[in-house]
């Protein structure tokens, strides 16, 4: 009777007794036998829909609960106790199912690896390829392994460590999986759910579901962080010199670092050894309301699809706030960002950062974000931001000022040197690149509202409904194109070894399911090189459909026809274009142009599905392989719309379906025709424009 009374504690919550416990009773006497009985189904239900509001009530709360329901406070105490023992129990199974399911994937994919290193073959002699020729594929995978397992042990020990916690969930703008915690963790740069890109995941973004509790003690101090960044914000995007010294041409700024440190003395802390700084500001009037702008930057899948060249992968893993009175002030998120260059030369930067929004008494709405890398330091850290973000003032007419701060710090010892005077002038990732691709983005998003069709407009797009559809699928085209060029750390391609150019980079993957994609194996090479001639002089010979035949090898030289033009803003170079080459194949072409950069993306479209476009049909089930061209300036002086000064850095990219069986293995003559497809193309690229580049000197 005794070890009955003992085990009373852990019986099911839908048991108790009735009568005192053996410690009221006399010591000589004989412990009366208790009396169990269940609970009605009405107790059951009052009780559980408090414990979903309370899990932990107080004695007045209990004995609250007890008169309501006719029982003794005791008994309301050991439910509630044996509900929590109980949800700690499910708790726990949930969390090492889901870690040995993630701990088998890993496996898996260690595996998956291995095979593609072990069956590698050289084109050149069709042998096996030695360690010596994959070096580059060895090493990524030493680094992705060793970090695999810190992640492991990492979230293993948290899950050990925090199951049976109160949960404290926030809502999510992500898609609605389990509430997790970035801080915890000390992610940078996270992983998980690529939002307006597609929902495919990436890494450990499994491992990141699985561990759900959210300390209360961190919420205070992203609080406390967002909002000293918020100051210091307004304060970089007001404040001129000594803080901000104009460059030679008066149209640059540069920080001065002391200045910085001097003013801002709190801060995020000092900079990482062997990090170098990057500041920069810049100001623009753009076509768009101030309202629109902000639910854009505070939308992660708006704001990942507007600012798709820069933005590779974006996830919101919380919102701490959604703001008050219906709009975005006061919201703050936790999020987590990839930031690209377009060209596998020059690695992506991840960053975990809070985002904060915030209206000011003149109208001004700033957003601001800021690393968190201060309360969670990690050991894979190789980007932090500094609180970088912008000022958007409301103007007339529709139109918003907006004044960018982009500040970071970051190891940038590993970009190419061909792309370093690029970077290090601050046009591959500062506020001048945010703002142009902000600006053109506004123009590209009125073309896409117009209700009319405008006068620039021609061919066969005779309704606004065509027109929409025809815009939407290329912007997929684009975003697909900019999402398969860079060096991603995460990325789902392969890379092959022995792809015979050490200057191409090579890599496949199986298309399943996708109606987006064509199913089979896709292969995708990707080149990035230098040329002498200004990127205006490129951009307009690439993007004229009359001098395709110089350059596009699939076109067999015919004759190419443009069959419906859509102009994208006031630069006639931002356009969509549906061409006809001979008669028996169409290219869908987005050009774009800004004074960071330069793309033409092109994809062959299927004659029926285009002309379900182009009534205004869904587009999202048009199977697409976007190739194209990616232009830079070679550094500071080579301004996009200056025409006689610097030279480019030209990327080149081809997606090819090679085998339309996903299951079937890619062979070595697919690899050795999409190399020769590339270098081909180069070569006639570079011979046509430095011809006329010399004819116009």
């Amino acid at each position: 009777m005794r070890t009955r009374e003992e085990d009373f504690e852990s019986k099911s919550g839908s048991e108790n007794i009735e009568g005192a416990s053996g410690d009221d009773q006399d010591a000589n006497q004989r412990p009366r036998k208790k009396r169990y009985h269940r609970h009605t189904q009405h107790q059951i239900q009052e009780m559980e829909a408090f414990f979903k509001e309370c899990p932990h009530p107080d004695d007045k709360q209990r004995k609250e609960l007890s008169r309501e329901l006719g029982l003794e406070p005791l008994q309301i105490k050991f439910w509630f106790q044996n509900k929590r023992t109980q949800m700690k129990t499910q708790h726990e199974r949930q969390e090492n199912s889901h870690l040995r399911a993630e701990n088998e994937k890993l496996r898996t994919e260690n595996l998956r690896y291995k095979e593609a290193l072990s069956n590698a073959s050289c084109p050149n002699c069709g042998g096996p390829a030695a360690l010596g020729e994959m070096s580059f594929d060895e090493h990524h995978l030493r680094i992705e392994n060793a970090r695999l397992r810190e992640e492991i042990d990492r979230i293993s020990g948290i899950a050990a460590k925090y199951v049976g916690k109160p949960v404290v969930s926030y809502p999510l703008l992500s898609p609605p999986i389990a509430s997790r915690s970035p801080l915890d963790l000390g992610v940078a740069g996270g992983f998980g759910v690529q939002a307006g890109i597609g929902s495919e995941t990436f890494g450990a973004g499994e491992l990141l579901r699985s561990v759900s509790c959210q300390p209360e003690f961190e919420k205070p101090m992203v609080i406390e962080l967002a909002v000293a960044a918020m100051e210091e914000l307004i304060r970089m995007a007001q404040l001129g010199e000594p803080l901000w010294t104009p460059g030679l041409d008066s149209s640059t700024e540069t920080l001065n670092e002391e200045e910085y440190v001097r003013t801002f003395p709190r801060g995020i802390g000092p900079k990482p050894f062997g990090f170098k700084s990057e500041a920069s500001r810049e100001t623009a009037v753009v076509i768009m309301n101030h309202i629109n702008l902000v639910e854009i930057l505070m939308d992660v899948n708006q704001w990942s699809t507007v600012f798709s060249s820069i933005v590779s992968r974006a996830m919101t893993f919380e919102v701490l706030s959604t703001g008050v009175a219906g709009n975005y002030n006061g919201a703050l998120q936790v999020m987590s960002a990839e930031f690209q260059v377009p060209s596998p030369l020059v690695p992506t930067r991840e960053s975990l950062f809070v985002r904060y929004c915030k209206q000011h008494a003149d109208g001004t709405w700033a957003i601001v974000d800021v690393s968190l890398d201060s309360l969670r330091p990690s050991p894979i850290l190789r980007c932090r931001r500094r609180p970088s973000g912008c000022l958007i003032q409301e103007m007339p007419n529709g139109y918003s000022k907006v004044i960018w701060v982009e500040h970071v710090e970051v190891d940038d010892r590993s970009v190419h040197n061909i792309y370093k005077p690029l970077v290090n002038s601050g046009l591959a990732f500062g506020a001048k690149r945010w703002v142009s691709t902000l600006d053109r983005q506004c123009e590209r998003l009125a073309s896409v509202m117009a209700s009319n069709i405008p006068s620039g407009d021609i061919g066969v797009i005779t309704t606004p409904e065509g027109r929409k559809s025809m815009l939407k699928l290329a912007e997929r085209m684009v975003m697909s194109f900019c999402g398969g060029v860079t060096a991603s750390t995460t990325h789902q391609w392969t890379t092959l070894s022995g792809s015979g150019a050490e200057d191409v980079r090579v890599m496949t993957r199986k298309s399943v399911d996708d109606p987006g994609r064509p199913p089979g194996i896709v292969l995708n090479a990707a080149t990035s090189f230098w040329l002498p001639v200004p990127p205006k002089r490129v951009f307009d010979f690439l993007r004229d459909e009359s001098s395709r035949s110089e350059w596009d090898i699939l076109s067999n030289g015919g004759v190419v026809q443009e069959m419906a033009h859509i102009a994208n803003g006031r630069d006639h170079g931002n356009c969509v274009s549906l061409l006809r080459v001979n008669s028996n194949m169409l290219i869908l072409q987005e050009s774009c142009t800004d004074p960071t950069g330069s793309y033409v993306i092109y994809a062959p479209v299927d004659f029926v599905a285009m002309n379900v476009v182009l009534n205004g049909g869904d587009p999202n089930y048009v199977a697409l392989l976007p190739s194209g061209f990616a232009i830079l300036p070679d550094g500071p002086t080579a301004s996009i719309g200056e025409i006689d000064s610097g030279g480019s850095l030209l990327t080149v990219a081809f997606q090819i379906l090679v085998d339309s069986v996903p299951t079937a293995k890619l062979s070595l003559g697919s690899v050795a025709t999409v190399n020769s497809l590339i270098a081909c193309t180069v070569e006639r690229i570079k011979a046509a424009v430095s011809g006329e580049n010399a004819q116009q000197a």
